[in-house]
């Protein structure tokens, strides 16, 4: 009986630590401007931070930034507070994290779209050149007036890595096809500016482009309108937006946002928490595009055994998609 007691009591013991130490995980996520309803960039991790909610019934806190000065201030007052892990979304944060993360060593952070060599940060990168090589091939395949566009956020290397892809998308499917691209501003504000997105695909369509892709967070909304209202198509990124206007959204270029912020969560709840550099591809499920039934009507058979087998083939290694932030050039 002794021994019987000392068993279950053991048992119990560890029943209690584990759900102490499910309450003592308390996540915590920093959007990038334009907020977690962008439709886009930021509502993915707000998507994923839901489910890790949804499935273990444990809350998190949020916060949206109104400008650069706040970065800082919410990772600190969060970390102070004794969020755990803590997530900010969008490489803008990259020097306020760098900051606090080095203030905080015992608080997990992660960061999406930047590396952050830290032994206390995840970095989550992209290959967001991949996923746009697949919707470059659709626009190609889809487009009518032999002119497509592309429409940028802030003028990075990041946002040239989608157009770069993209383009060698286009190129490599018909070569005959002109690319109108312009990119937004120099700025955090290029990511949340929907009037003048829509003034830049306006401008395009006037030139000829009949499909037009963005990668511009919220501003981008502006170029999804923008297209739907002149009868041509958009192609959205990072959320599915293929229902922003049904039937006017060519497809999405998925990033998989939400499966990163939701796995984080999950590995510090259960203790497998790993610091490091992530790199999500195709074959890690990281990017791909969109069909449901807000778009089916626009792809053909054609178009999607085209991409299923370049999908395939990047990840066999058969296509290499040019990579813009190793080199700082495309040749597409």
């Amino acid at each position: 009986m002794v021994m019987k007691s000392v068993i279950l009591g053991a048992a119990a013991a560890v029943l209690l630590a584990g759900t102490a130490l499910a309450q003592e995980i308390q996540p915590a996520v920093v959007y990038d401007l334009g907020g977690k309803n962008d439709k886009s960039f930021n509502e993915a991790a707000f998507i994923g931070a839901e489910k890790f909610k949804a499935d273990t019934g444990i809350d998190y806190r949020d916060f949206e930034i109104q400008n650069d000065s706040q970065r800082e201030q919410a990772l600190r007052n969060f970390a102070r507070r004794g969020a755990n892990p803590v997530i900010a979304i969008g490489f803008l944060h990259a020097n306020a994290l760098t900051k606090v993360a080095k203030e905080f060593p015992d608080t997990q952070f992660a960061i999406v779209d930047e590396k952050v060599d830290l032994p206390n940060v995840r970095s989550i990168v992209f290959k967001e050149h991949e996923g746009s090589y697949i919707v470059g091939k659709l626009a190609a395949m889809a487009s009518q007036s032999g002119k497509v566009g592309f429409v940028g956020g802030m003028d990075i290397q990041l946002i040239r890595k989608f157009a770069c892809g993209y383009k060698q998308g286009v190129k490599e499917t018909n070569a005959d096809i002109e690319i109108l691209e312009n990119m937004t501003g120099s700025t955090g504000a290029a990511f949340n500016d929907p009037v003048k997105g829509g003034e830049l695909a306006k401008s395009q369509i006037d030139r000829g482009a009949d499909v037009i892709y963005h990668a511009a967070g919220a501003t981008g909304l502006g170029v999804l309108q923008a297209a739907a209202d002149a009868g041509k198509l958009g192609i959205g990124v990072d959320s599915n937006q293929n229902a922003v206007h049904p039937g006017k959204v060519l497809t999405s270029m998925l990033k998989r946002v939400d499966v990163a912020v939701e796995k984080a969560f999950t590995d510090a709840k259960d203790g497998n928490w790993t610091s490091g550099v992530y790199s999500l591809g195709l074959a890690e499920d990281g990017v791909d595009w969109a069909l449901d039934d807000n778009n089916k009507a626009l792809i053909t058979d054609e178009m999607k055994a085209a991409v299923d087998q370049a999908k395939a083939d990047i990840i066999s290694g058969k296509i290499v998609v040019h990579d813009y932030m190793a080199t700082e050039s495309c040749p597409f």
